[in-house]
């Protein structure tokens, strides 16, 4: 692929991703305006995105789907990596910069990254494993509780009620 191709494919993929992202949350909104028909509008348009955004990973290269193991194991590889080296860089950049918020959120994404690190690593541990778990996410920062909700998020303490069950 020529320089000019590679530059618009990468391009092109954070232009789906991020209106994939940004029509689920319009859909989100509509929803609880009680609009179900422009939630649904917004949902299949993002489901269109998501699927352009996923044909230029491939065509970067980064989506490579093999068997469940080696698809833990490098998911377990990425989320240590964005713990370890690239959030922490991220945290002392927006503090050189003087940027609370962003130094926030990036804290708060690297401990939830380093939780998510831990689900993929016991998932690996127990791959052949016949018990199912239910997981809740925590809307505000990501975090991931196995089980019941926590009554308060360990990672930014927003409420029970900010987590949602993921099926």
């Amino acid at each position: 692929m020529g320089d000019k191709t590679l530059r618009n494919v990468h391009m092109a993929f954070v232009g789906e991703a991020k209106a994939y992202f940004r029509l689920l949350a319009y859909a989100e909104a509509a929803h609880e305006e009680e609009l179900p028909e422009i939630a649904a509008l917004f949902r299949a348009v993002a489901e269109a995105e998501r699927i352009h955004a996923t044909r230029n990973l491939r065509l970067l290269g980064e989506v490579v789907v093999q068997d469940s193991e080696a698809n833990l194991q490098a998911s377990f590889e990425r989320e240590e990596a964005a713990a370890g080296v690239f959030y922490p860089q991220f945290i002392r950049d927006a503090e050189e910069e003087e940027d609370p918020r962003a130094a926030l959120s990036f804290s708060q994404a690297r401990d939830v990254e380093e939780g998510h690190a831990d689900l993929y690593k016991r998932a690996l541990q127990h791959l052949i494993s016949a018990t199912a778990s239910v997981y809740h996410v925590c809307q505000v920062c990501g975090y991931i509780a196995e089980g019941d909700p926590p009554a308060r998020c360990p990672v930014c303490n927003a409420r029970e009620e900010r987590f949602r069950q993921v099926l």
